[in-house]
């Protein structure tokens, strides 16, 4: 995959400037995933990110309006390069079956950093959308912003995996809520074994996440 030019598409409307179109829009996705990683969202400012890339606060707001709309796009990023990851492994499989079991690990594996980009780190992506994703969802403006299109892409995913789940059972009547269910208990199952080991049942050595709803949703649409 290294090989091949990757291009992740993020809709235009989720920033004013395109962060990929110069150094410095690139310098403010890639410090700030390295930043809202290392002390979290509520602690993240433009002010602190303008400090450690040398630029004035002023000029990040020419490419987000807010943080929370550079969060909204980091989450659109990510999802879209798993979307990529998604259509490349499943192109060349032949069943439902294949499709979906790829599917559920390309979505629950540990995520590894990919070096087609060198300005994202997307393990530590991984970390905020575990950590810090879903705090996109829960506001006050979900309904104004899923108009906009802010969710698109992550409604977009959990339609292509929904659509392998209807080819191998059609009349499985909750393919939306099984997949969407899938990816956000994941994300827990991610966060509980590295902070409250206790309420997950992970094995050293062994992905036992991914083996969990592989079994769970081939269990689900029998």
């Amino acid at each position: 995959m290294e090989n091949l030019k990757i291009n992740v598409v993020v809709d235009s409307s989720l920033c004013l400037k395109n962060p990929e179109s110069s150094e410095l829009g690139k310098k403010i996705v890639g410090k700030g995933i390295e930043m809202i990683n290392e002390m979290g969202y509520e602690s993240f400012t433009f002010k602190k990110l303008g400090e450690q890339i040398g630029s004035n606060e002023s000029s990040i707001y020419r490419y987000f309006e807010s943080k929370h709309t550079l969060l909204v796009y980091f989450v659109n990023w990510y999802w879209s390069w798993i979307e990529y990851k998604l259509v490349f492994g499943t192109m060349n499989l032949n069943t439902p079956e294949e499709k979906l079991n790829k599917a559920i690990q390309l979505l629950v594996e540990d995520v590894k950093e990919d070096n087609s980009f060198s300005y994202i780190n997307e393990v530590l992506l991984n970390k905020i959308i575990i950590s810090e994703g879903s705090k996109v969802y829960y506001t006050k403006e979900i309904d104004n912003e899923n108009q906009k299109g802010y969710y698109a892409t992550y409604k977009r995913l959990v339609q292509r995996i929904s659509d392998f789940v209807l080819a191998i059972q059609p009349s499985y009547p909750y393919p939306h809520m099984l997949i969407s269910t899938m990816i956000e208990g994941a994300h827990y199952q991610r966060y509980f074994s590295k902070h409250l080991p206790s309420l997950t049942d992970t094995e050293s050595g062994e992905d036992t996440i991914v083996k969990f709803y592989t079994e769970l949703i081939q269990r689900a649409i029998k």
